[in-house]
């Protein structure tokens, strides 16, 4: 049996807790030690990206919460921690955080719609210094 991209992202966005985007900005100014992940890649980061979000794209994300790899991202390395996920459209933070959760994240939620639904719902973001 083979799947459609789409049967995958609704495969994990089944396992997965998705907030839309006012649920997430309410969500965001009540828990001030919520992490934003945004697992875009650095072009599409260096567009903009919501609060003070850590870049690390989807492609390297299983690496980079890694504590035996090199160039492990340290402020994600502690598997108790509140993480938002984000992308673009939704799809790449559902298969993140469905990931995340895979590797004993417990506290993982994705944005319903990325980055692209907290713009249309008037939210700001953040330019981002080069």
């Amino acid at each position: 049996m083979s799947f459609t991209t789409q049967d995958l992202i609704a495969q994990a966005r089944s396992r997965i807790v998705e907030w839309d985007a006012p649920t997430a900005a309410r969500e965001l100014a009540a828990r001030k030690g919520i992490v934003l992940l945004d697992v875009r890649e650095p072009a599409e980061f260096g567009e903009g990206c919501i609060g003070s979000a850590c870049n690390v794209p989807r492609g390297v994300l299983e690496f980079k919460v890694d504590p035996t790899y090199p160039a492990c991202e340290k402020t994600l390395l502690d598997r108790q921690l509140e993480i938002l996920v984000y992308c673009k459209t939704g799809g790449r933070s559902a298969f993140a955080a469905h990931t995340l959760k895979q590797l004993g994240y417990l506290n993982v939620t994705s944005l319903a719609g990325g980055i692209e639904a907290w713009k249309s719902a008037g939210f700001d973001v953040t330019p981002v210094r080069a």
